[in-house]
């Protein structure tokens, strides 16, 4: 099927076929941004478990700058969609422009700040001695791919935006190779370590956001930006925010409280944190095929809101919900009938075994709420794909500093349950949070058009 076709396939064809045809290459798309970090873990994990513990405690702290580049690219997925949706190309083009305009001025910021306080943020975040110097290293050098990776943010909510999720993916095929290739090359051979890692995600990633840059001009984007004459248009910059500021608090709002959960993880130790990072990397990995079919639901529930076809978005969105909850099933089973082989596969340096036994018991508490993760991306999809961005925030915000944070302070603070009561915690937010976001979705709030309305009038 031809690109340009997709618009057709998204409004008339089967609900199905829009489903797989667009989340198959997001979810390649995604394995690959995951094995990203899960190169980077390996070759680093062979370093020690503590270098390995440093990549997963500086997390949290980028992707809070990295948040408002994703409130963005959500905003003009959002947004570009129901315009295509609606055949208002023209005002689709001037849309994308301001987009990526914003989106770079943002990045530049965010890196120059992001570097210079980087060295303040790990010492409040209570990390000392080598971990808080491995952490730093990595950190500060993790803060100048920000113009990149929001570059590639905009580029993927424009083709998105169109229903076309392949180019993006080959461009992340590119990227991850070439990752591959650089890790044990500048982590190894020239003994930089892990800031050789680092560095290889930055010069990935900035092949990824240029040669991307380079397709946005060809023949199949329909909505090429327009930056002759360009100027700031208040008006456009205004309505993306509106939809892009509740997306952006809700992932910085995460980011905070996972910063913070870091921190009560990294209580129990080092090798606490390495189980933790460990696990959510090989959940990532296999979740992806759930959490792809809710990303490609919001450019589906985009178009259609603006061809005005809400029954055909409702019937979108359970047909999503049955698929995600049967994958979470299946792959929860998977990894608890083979959770040793998995584990010993991930974790290459042996040196700690107490990192293993605490992966062992995550996995089993995080593998029985699975289908929830892809319950969870699906009302993600229909919130942000309408244009109700403040109901994602509120799943995201809520999850964390309302359920699963206070109870993890409960179990730290008047029980005996250690570590488990962190893994208990996440399982069980999970499940608050998709009851929460599903009455919101039975209340028909989301159907509220007057972002929509304005973003094309």
């Amino acid at each position: 099927m031809k690109k340009l076709d997709k618009t057709e396939l998204l409004l008339k064809g089967s609900i199905y076929k829009a489903l797989f045809t667009l989340s198959i290459p997001i979810m390649i798309n995604s394995l690959i941004q995951t094995l990203y970090n899960l190169v980077d873990g390996v070759w680093v994990s062979k370093l020690s478990s503590v270098h390995f513990a440093a990549t997963a405690f500086v997390f949290p702290v980028n992707f809070l700058f990295v948040s408002l580049g994703i409130g963005l690219s959500i905003a003009g997925t959002s947004i570009l969609s129901q315009l295509v949706g609606a055949n208002k190309i023209e005002e689709a083009k001037l849309y994308s422009t301001q987009l990526m305009a914003i989106t770079l001025l943002s990045s530049l910021i965010f890196s120059f700040i992001g570097y210079l306080l980087s060295p303040v943020i790990i010492r409040l975040m209570g990390a000392k001695g080598e971990l808080a110097t491995l952490g730093n290293t990595y950190l500060r050098i993790t803060f100048l791919d920000l113009p990149f990776m929001f570059l590639y943010f905009t580029i993927n909510a424009m083709m998105n935006s169109q229903g076309d999720t392949v180019t993006p993916t080959v461009l992340s095929g590119v990227s991850a190779i070439l990752n591959a290739i650089l890790d044990p090359i500048f982590i190894f051979t020239l003994g930089w370590g892990i800031a050789g890692a680092a560095w290889a995600t930055l010069i990935s990633k900035a092949v990824l956001s240029i040669f991307g840059f380079i397709m946005l001009f060809g023949e199949t984007n329909r909505i090429i930006p327009q930056f002759k004459g360009f100027k700031f248009n208040r008006s456009i910059i205004k309505k993306l925010i509106a939809v892009a500021i509740p997306s952006s608090i809700g992932q910085s709002g995460a980011s905070l409280g996972f910063i913070v959960l870091n921190g009560f993880i990294g209580s129990y130790g080092t090798a606490t944190i390495a189980a933790y990072a460990m696990v959510n990397r090989i959940t990532s990995l296999v979740m992806q095929p759930a959490m792809s079919l809710g990303s490609a639901l919001t450019a589906i529930i985009g178009q259609n809101i603006g061809a005005n076809q809400i029954d055909r978005v409702k019937e979108a969105f359970h047909k999503a919900l049955k698929l995600t909850i049967l994958i979470g099933t299946v792959g929860g089973v998977l990894l608890v009938i083979f959770d040793k082989p998995i584990i010993n596969f991930f974790m290459q340096s042996k040196d700690d075994p107490t990192v293993i036994e605490l992966a062992l018991v995550y996995l089993i508490y995080i593998s029985l709420s699975m289908p929830l993760m892809g319950i969870f991306s699906v009302l993600q999809g229909i919130f942000q794909g309408s244009g109700n961005t403040k109901y994602s925030m509120a799943m995201e915000i809520g999850r964390l500093w309302f359920v699963r944070l206070p109870m993890i302070l409960f179990f730290k603070h008047f029980t005996a349950w250690g570590s488990s009561g962190i893994w208990f915690s996440m399982s069980f937010s999970n499940l608050v949070v998709c009851i929460y976001g599903y009455w919101i979705y039975r209340k028909n709030g989301w159907q509220r058009r007057v972002l929509h309305e304005e973003a094309i009038t």
